[in-house]
């Protein structure tokens, strides 16, 4: 088992209460090549409805995105 704290040990936390959008769904469309919060948004409903998930998934993004 990692001792890590990274985005996917968390993959069942609800990243957007709105949706009910989970780390683990924002890490299955990185990993199909959707990197941008607009198509996220789109395929999740995360960051349409109150907002407070932004900051939260532009950090994951972050996180699992290189640059």
């Amino acid at each position: 088992m990692s001792n890590n704290n990274n985005a996917s040990d968390r993959a069942d936390e609800v990243i957007c209460d709105c949706s009910g959008t989970t780390r683990g769904k924002i890490i299955s469309l990185v990993e199909q090549g959707i990197v941008d919060t607009d198509t996220i948004s789109r395929k999740t409903g995360a960051i349409s409805g109150c907002g407070s998930c932004d900051y939260d998934i532009e950090n994951l993004l972050d996180e699992l995105v290189v640059k």
